[in-house]
């Protein structure tokens, strides 16, 4: 039922996937990073299911650190959401 989740919030919020506050620093937002792909990371998990939402959880997490670990597009990020 992903699908319901994204109808009601279209656009993920990249700082509480990331677990961050908002005025982080570089070094938070990787810090913050390793820290969760190393629970989620899709080889962790032996469990089929729990595989699927692991991997669908680490693109998430590798697509918020894309853009909050650069500063362009995080400042991008923070003006237009």
């Amino acid at each position: 039922s992903s699908n319901m989740a994204q109808a009601t919030d279209p656009e993920p919020d990249y700082y509480s996937i990331l677990n961050v506050p908002r005025d982080a620093s570089d070094e938070d937002v990787r810090r913050a990073y390793r820290a969760l792909a190393a629970v989620f990371h899709p080889d962790k998990h032996t469990d089929d299911e729990l595989r699927t939402q692991a991997t669908e959880a680490f693109a998430k997490l590798q697509e918020a650190y894309e853009v909050l670990s650069n500063p362009e597009t995080r400042q991008v990020y923070d003006v237009y959401g």
